[in-house]
């Protein structure tokens, strides 16, 4: 049986681009874990995703634990915290055995898709609903929808944008007349991440000029870790929520305050309302180039027609 390396997994299951809390707080944990779980077992990535799924649903047992816990509440906080985090390292590993392996399925991949989504709907709310019935305040009902929709926003928004890249790649290819590449998109589509910044990447030369500006500086440093220009996507606020948010629990031992839940669900709404804001302002500038070079490209096929 064949021995799968760090180096290997590394090289062939991690992603260019990838959200930093993965990064820096998932990938060395779980990138050790696919190790061990492909040299010595024979799991399968369905069911790593189930075991995912049982970590979840105990997180949000323990959100929801602080309601009859009573001065333990805390705790049950801080597990729920830890349960929602090592429900996460596992749903990463179940992609990772799958390209490691060659094992992943299309209903795999939908069967991962439907587990994310109701675990983090179950353990945000009730993480939320929990905390309204422990402390009485309405603050809790009110950010629970507002947290749902904007998660419901960013997956429709991030699915449309994927969605118009392509169709706008497909029409400049028809209108270039690269049949090679319409062959090559429809037997290889594009699974790139729309949070993804679309500008080329750094130069692996030594020797090129330094990039001007701070953004371009701050971009190839965070690229030079893997780390995506998008600091603020759906894993960080999934993990911002359901993680960093209930662990708060612990000001209770230094403040009068009970935790700071609602301040960080504040945060993670505002920042993930930025950051996909700033990804429509990127889609609308790459439109304004797509129209421009399909107008290029109407203009010049008369041209070479009149020319033949």
């Amino acid at each position: 049986m064949s021995r799968f390396t760090l180096a290997q997994v590394k090289d062939e299951t991690y992603k260019v681009k990838d959200a930093w809390w993965t990064v820096f707080l998932v990938d060395p944990l779980a990138g050790r874990m696919v190790v061990w779980t492909a040299n010595r077992t024979n799991i399968t990535p369905n069911q790593i995703t189930l075991g995912a799924g049982v970590l979840g649903l105990l997180s949000a047992i323990c959100f929801a634990a602080p309601v009859w816990a009573g001065d333990l509440g805390w705790a049950w906080l801080l597990a729920g915290a830890l349960l929602f985090h090592l429900s996460f390292v596992l749903d990463c590993m179940d992609g990772k055995i799958a390209r490691l392996k060659g094992t992943g399925s299309v209903f795999g991949s939908w069967v991962d898709f439907v587990f994310d989504r109701i675990r983090f709907f179950g353990c945000v709310m009730a993480l939320l609903i929990g905390q309204w019935l422990v402390t009485g305040q309405a603050a809790y009902l009110i950010v629970a929808p507002v947290v749902v929709f904007f998660d419901l926003l960013r997956y429709l928004n991030g699915s449309q944008v994927a969605k118009t890249r392509k169709t706008m790649k497909q029409a400049l290819a028809v209108a270039s007349g690269d049949t090679e590449r319409l062959r090559d998109e429809a037997t290889h589509p594009d699974v790139s991440d729309p949070e993804d910044d679309e500008a080329p990447d750094a130069p692996a030369n030594g020797d090129a000029p330094a990039p001007r500006g701070l953004y371009p500086r701050v971009r190839n440093a965070l690229l030079r870790h893997r780390v995506r220009p998008h600091l603020f996507s759906g894993i960080e606020f999934e993990m911002f929520l359901c993680v960093v948010a209930p662990a708060t629990v612990v000001v209770a031992f230094f403040t009068p305050l009970n935790s700071l839940i609602i301040p960080v669900a504040v945060f993670s709404v505002l920042a993930l309302a930025f950051f996909e804001v700033v990804l429509v302002g990127r889609l609308w500038k790459e439109s304004r180039r797509f129209e421009a070079r399909r107008r290029e490209l109407a203009a010049a096929t008369p041209a070479s027609v009149g020319g033949s």
